[in-house]
């Protein structure tokens, strides 16, 4: 039987408005996540940057640990993001060849 990972992720804004969701792949879901492909919260909040992530095996575990990020208080979600990302880099940076930012960058 194939195995498969499950993530539990926060994307954020530059003005750290956050976005906590669960996938089963977190490559695509980012991507999709960047580039805007689904109206939605974080298209609407620029909600671009990979902040947090943790990988499950077993999906019920990782849909229980988005719900119950979801219903923390934003300062403990920043303490968890904080814990291994203090300078809240996007930890996705590295993972496609061109971000859309650097498109507008070399359009604009």
């Amino acid at each position: 039987m194939l195995e498969r990972t499950y993530f539990t992720y926060i994307m954020a804004s530059r003005s750290h408005t956050l976005y906590i969701g669960m996938t089963n792949n977190l490559r695509h879901r980012v991507f999709q996540h960047k580039w805007r492909e689904q109206d939605g919260f974080t298209a609407r909040y620029n909600c671009d940057r990979l902040v947090w992530f943790q990988s499950f095996s077993d999906v019920s575990l990782a849909i229980q640990r988005e719900k119950e990020l979801k219903g923390w208080r934003r300062e403990k979600k920043i303490a968890l993001i904080e814990q291994t990302n203090p300078t809240w880099q996007d930890l996705s940076r590295e993972w496609y060849e061109i971000e859309p930012v650097d498109l507008k960058r070399a359009l604009g």
